[in-house]
């Protein structure tokens, strides 16, 4: 038992669960390419809606059925193909919470070829009112719960938190659900109390009401104008700031499989100024949103916006300081008010219609305006060749698509067109031209595992008296995978960089460690790097509590190969007591023999394997003893001052229960610190086992404790291998 103190101070007393069962072969099911929009100078691939009046999807439609025109010509289509946006035999059910919400099932890494939707669910609280932020953060509640289905790779951004937001696409719902705890009102944005400003007299109205004969009609004119263009200025620095971070984020998108779309919520934004004063800024909000739309349309997303105000009341309200009651005047403000709530919504439908999509506005049911945006992800994917100078800057600047459906009830939605410009010239610089550096940026902050050089990451929470919260992760790196080059007779080396950061749960770094190394190795101990790979180890403290996301990206500095992983924690709050947390999970695997001698009281045995090596890696044979320990911290104290902490091991196979242990009571013989409570066990990985994923769960429950927070979970995933 000692190699297993090397992570944690693990007692002794294992008990042992029989996990001997046969277990099915997971059956993969088959995915679509829906990378739906495709602008090459050869090909234009274009994704259309075609819907009744009702708004249901009409199927069945031939490629005769569509007529696509480009800049007023007619082109032949080439291409069509209908894509669903349900499975067959597939429910709502599945988005629904689980049965045992306090010990939820394990949530692993989506792959990309198991991706169907991409949606990124977008709060625009520089915007947002606070009435409206709250009724945003319901219909995100709800969404995670009840419309999230498996495929769904989601992310939920705020334009206020930078440009931490590729990196957040997930489809663990807890990731998910920590975003959400961070949507807040944004005090400093453009939106207010409630849908409107109150409105108050202005200082000249004030002076008139007191009876100042000199304030003219002409003098309250150019204040209200000044006033105005003071507002538009500063709202449109707030839209420019939203429309960077869309643009940001739809850039992001691009790159990324399934059908992609975002969902903003807005309360709008006006993209031409009510008046051209140098101070209110023109049209600066309606270039950028003309090049988020184009930029939108080249990678394929499609633009749904919310209005989460519902359906708003323009009148007066009490809050309204009327000092002039006149006819003139009170027409004048609610015209104002009417407008102002026409204008901020019409650059909310004019972003939706460009791209494919559409606005959901003056609706108080919200979650049935996305619940409107899901069904909608049934398309009609129509390919035509372009003619010679649709990418002629010199002929034509912009690209107009008009396309009908020979229906009589049809309602086609679709991209409204591109600027002529080919792909190829505004991609981004292709992998093999980037610097290693660029590489492992690109890696550390895509959502997905780069496995050019093989990576297996485990991050473990701890807390200790001295460091108090910290993650310490441990990875594995693939020995074959990296290019050693011969520098002596019996000298090999490669160069490495590896960055290593904690981000918080708005995607920000608030840790980093990068650093090159040079390893110079003799033959010997190269072709034991080969075989066995090596392990890479890094600590980090956690100063708050809360979500995050560890990411690892290593680049091979002469081959230019990459690879990454990443893993989601969350870290619990030590100073609130009787609330169990429980440590990352330690793993070593033993033969049946090795692990019988090391239980032999008193006995010495040679134990062959490395916990390092095995908890970073986790592949394990089958007919093998799959050794845990982790820590429980905080549990409660009974009148004795004594904890009762009861505990169960729970496999997981493709998300289904395959085994469940008795809960057993955690032994406090030999417990020194009552506060970190340690635990081993056993399993035996049966010959009959299938070779696949596997999941471990230990699910905590502390006795002392009577409220929601007595159960705790922890997990890590294996390999069973042959």
């Amino acid at each position: 038992m000692k190699r297993l103190t090397l992570l944690f101070t693990v007692i002794a007393g294992c008990c042992v669960f029989g996990f001997g069962q046969t277990l099915p072969a997971p059956s993969p099911t088959p995915v679509e390419d829906e990378d739906v929009v495709k602008i090459t100078t050869t090909l234009i691939q274009l994704d259309v809606t075609v819907t009744d009046k009702k708004g249901k999807p009409i199927t069945g439609l031939k490629p005769e059925d569509f007529t696509i025109y480009e800049n007023g010509r007619e082109q032949r289509v080439s291409g069509l193909s209908y894509i669903t946006a349900t499975r067959a035999g597939e429910s709502r059910e599945q988005g629904r919470k689980p049965a045992d919400p306090l010990a939820p099932p394990p949530v692993l890494p989506i792959r990309p070829e198991a991706v169907r939707r991409t949606i990124a669910l977008v709060v625009d609280d520089l915007t947002l009112s606070f009435e409206s932020s709250y009724q945003t953060r319901r219909a995100l509640k709800r969404f995670v719960d009840e419309q999230m289905q498996d495929g769904d790779m989601v992310a939920i951004v705020r334009t206020s938190a930078g440009v931490g937001a590729l990196q957040q696409f997930t489809g663990d719902r807890r990731i998910l659900n920590a975003a959400i705890e961070k949507v807040r009102w944004y005090p400093r944005g453009s939106g207010g109390i409630s849908a409107f400003a109150p409105i108050g007299p202005t200082m000249l109205e004030q002076l008139q009401a007191m009876g100042d004969t000199s304030v003219s009609e002409e003098d309250l004119e150019r204040e209200r104008e000044f006033n105005q263009g003071f507002d538009d200025f500063r709202s449109s620095s707030f839209a420019a700031g939203s429309l960077g971070a869309l643009r940001f984020i739809v850039e992001g998108m691009g790159e990324l499989p399934g059908r992609k779309s975002v969902i903003l919520f807005s309360d709008g934004f006006r993209a031409i100024a009510r008046n051209n004063t140098e101070l209110s800024g023109g049209g600066t909000v309606a270039a950028f949103m003309r090049k988020l739309i184009d930029v939108a349309n080249r990678s394929s997303v499609v633009f749904y916006t919310i209005d989460p105000r519902g359906l708003v009341y323009t009148g007066f309200t009490a809050a309204d300081d009327i000092v002039n009651p006149s006819i003139e005047r009170t027409n004048r403000m609610l015209s104002e008010r009417s407008s102002d709530l026409f204008e901020t919504q019409a650059a909310l439908r004019e972003l939706a219609r460009e791209t494919g999509g559409f606005a959901v506005v003056n609706n108080n049911d919200i979650m049935g305006g996305v619940r409107r945006v899901m069904e909608d992800h049934s398309y009609y994917l129509l390919a035509y060749e372009p003619e010679d100078e649709t990418f002629d800057p010199k002929k034509l600047r912009y690209n107009r698509i008009v396309i009908k459906v020979n229906r009589p009830d049809a309602v086609v939605r679709y991209r409204s067109g591109f600027f002529n410009v080919a792909d190829e010239n505004i991609r981004k610089p292709p992998a093999e031209d980037m610097t290693p550096q660029q590489r492992i940026g690109k890696a550390l902050m895509s959502p997905f595992a780069v496995n050019d050089i093989e990576l297996s990451m485990n991050a473990l929470y701890a807390n200790d008296d001295a460091k108090g919260n910290y993650i310490r992760t441990l990875l594995h790196i693939n020995g074959n995978d990296l290019e050693f080059m011969r520098e002596a007779e019996d000298k090999w080396v490669v160069r490495l960089g590896v960055v290593v950061a904690n981000m918080d749960a708005n995607g920000k770094v608030v840790e980093e460690n990068g650093r090159s190394y040079t390893l110079s190795v003799p033959e010997h101990l190269l072709k034991k790097i080969n075989s066995e790979g090596l392990v890479y180890n890094v600590s980090f403290p956690v100063k708050k509590p809360g979500a995050y996301q560890m990411r690892v990206a290593i680049v091979d500095e002469r081959s230019g190969k990459v690879g990454s992983a990443s893993q989601f924690m969350e870290i619990p709050n030590p100073k609130k007591k009787g609330r169990p947390s429980v440590s990352g999970i330690v793993l070593q695997g033993n033969t049946l023999a090795e692990w019988e001698a090391a239980e032999i009281p008193g006995g010495e045995a040679k134990e062959l394997s490395d916990p390092m090596r095995d908890t970073s890696l986790r592949k394990f044979r089958r007919g093998m003893v799959l050794r845990y320990g982790y820590e429980v911290y905080q549990a409660a104290l009974d009148a004795s001052k004594r904890p009762k902490v009861n505990s169960r091991v729970r496999i997981f196979r493709n998300g289904k229960l395959v085994f469940e242990g008795e809960p057993k009571l955690l032994e406090l013989t030999g417990q020194s610190d009552l506060r970190r409570l340690k635990s081993t066990g056993a399993l035996s990985l049966a010959e009959q086992m299938e070779p696949g994923e596997y999941v471990l769960q230990i699910v905590v429950k502390d006795e002392v404790a009577k409220d929601k927070y007595a159960t705790a979970t922890q997990f890590v995933q294996f390999e069973v291998i042959e």
